[in-house]
């Protein structure tokens, strides 16, 4: 270390400052800009951000945080919702929006590598003309690198996995400098330790995605999209466990309680009815085959109670016909003006997906609050969208005792605390639960990845405060 730069100084040596027509930024509207993410009302201000354009840059950037033991936590587009992206007071954001390359198209092997700055909407546009797409869905136009980095899924899992079943490669920059491959583009393997399944999911903690090649998937030839009301939430459920129950893989398996419904046809002018609801989207090999999974689906509905209510064939039908589904979260908002939210994230196995949604109604009314229930519910993960004045500490102390019961409720009948969102800083406290002795094991692995403990600390493994 040389004694005469502290580590600012060191930036800028391997990494002009940003108004220089370089990379490094300690402008108050940057910092201020990477001290929050959109689910944790938490501000924690990094020294410096780091606009990276290349490997090189994040391996020079993670050489001046080793050499002076200062923190480095990676920022893709700052969607997370558990505080997985603040960065450590007084450290570094390793910002990779600029690393949004495309490139290594292979229609035939279906698969691309991208840069870890890439925004899913952004490829899919550039694979569509190639029949082609990207099939993993969180909602958020989050990067790909993110994506990765918590394991993303959402609408589409119930068909095509999340991200841990899309990604073929990684390249992946560890703290001492070191850069490794992981994956291959075999479509099977069993050589080595999974170290590319490891790396997806760690949030950053574990190293930096460079690179990602992921796995690509052609554009269905035939797709119909059917609405299905039902009496109460409890049928809408028995109706999702059913159609799985009968063979058929639908591309996206989504709920929404009366509530929402209610909450999108005030904020979309829609007529919807104010029911239950499923939204089903299936694929065939051609029109034909489609139907005759559309008619499987109306029998469902029928024989649990419910009613379809809409149905779309063409792709401009099926885009308003989902657009309730995907107008979800601005339209609670809108709702509840002023109020701050916290999306609950739990997932169970199918099997207890009706005694979860009773136990989540239950635990709601105990605790005097309003919450809409939405779900990937085709793989049992479920979301409450929580709601309460920011100031309101009494509510959101029953919040936080609902979303407690709820999470623990999910561990105890072999679930999760988090399908999708990931741990961040605010699951931490079931990990233990979740995960018994096998919590030190990874507390092991991060000490053997990142020994300084520098790469987003706190995060995943780390200790309660």
């Amino acid at each position: 270390m040389n004694p005469e730069l502290n580590w600012q100084a060191a930036l800028q040596a391997a990494l002009p400052k940003l108004d220089s027509g370089g990379r490094v930024s300690f402008a108050p509207g940057d910092l201020a800009g990477h001290a929050h993410d959109e689910g944790v009302p938490l501000i924690s201000t990094p020294s410096a951000v780091v606009f990276a354009h290349s490997e090189a840059e994040i391996l020079a950037t993670l050489a001046v945080a080793r050499e002076f033991g200062v923190a480095v936590t990676a920022w893709g587009a700052g969607t997370s919702l558990e505080g997985g992206v603040l960065p450590a007071p007084g450290g570094i954001s390793l910002d990779l929006g600029a690393l949004d390359g495309i490139s290594e198209l292979d229609p035939v092997g279906f698969t691309v590598r991208v840069g870890p700055g890439v925004r899913r909407v952004a490829l899919n546009r550039r694979l569509r003309p190639h029949g082609l797409f990207f099939p993993v869905d969180p909602g958020a136009d989050a990067t790909l690198g993110g994506m990765a980095a918590t394991n993303a899924s959402g609408t589409t899992t119930v068909r095509y996995g999340g991200m841990r079943e899309n990604v073929m490669a990684l390249r992946v920059a560890l703290m001492d400098g070191r850069v490794l491959n992981l994956g291959s583009l075999a479509r099977k393997s069993s050589s080595g330790y999974a170290l590319k399944q490891l790396l997806i999911g760690s949030e950053g903690t574990l190293g930096v995605i460079t690179s990602l090649t992921l796995r690509l998937h052609p554009l269905p030839p035939a797709t119909v999209s059917a609405q299905l009301a039902f009496p109460d939430v409890a049928a809408a459920v028995s109706a999702s466990v059913v159609l799985r129950g009968l063979g058929l893989t639908p591309e996206r398996l989504e709920f929404v309680d009366a509530d929402t419904v209610a909450a999108v046809n005030r904020h979309r002018a829609r007529h919807d009815p104010e029911l239950p609801t499923l939204w089903v989207e299936l694929a065939g090999r051609d029109t034909a085959d489609a139907e005759a999974g559309l008619t499987l689906l109306r029998e469902v509905a029928a024989d649990t109670g419910g009613q379809v209510v809409g149905e779309a064939r063409t792709p401009e039908a099926q885009s308003d016909l989902w657009a309730a589904r995907h107008g979800v979260y601005d339209a609670l908002r809108a709702a509840w003006p002023g109020h701050a939210t916290r999306i609950g994230d739990i997932c169970v196995p199918l099997s207890a997906l009706a005694e979860t949604v009773a136990l989540m109604t239950q635990t709601l009314s105990e605790h005097a609050l309003t919450a809409p229930l939405v779900g990937h519910i085709g793989d049992g993960n479920l979301h409450l969208l929580m709601h309460a004045p920011p100031e309101d500490a009494g509510a959101w102390a029953r919040i936080d005792h609902a979303l407690h019961t709820i999470a623990l409720h999910a561990l105890s009948v072999g679930g999760t605390c988090t399908g999708e969102h990931g741990v961040g800083l605010r699951k931490r406290v079931y990990m233990r639960e979740e995960h018994g002795e096998a919590l030190d094991v990874m507390r092991d692995v991060k000490a053997l990845f990142d020994p300084q403990n520098l790469l987003n600390p706190g995060k995943v493994v780390g200790e309660i405060d």
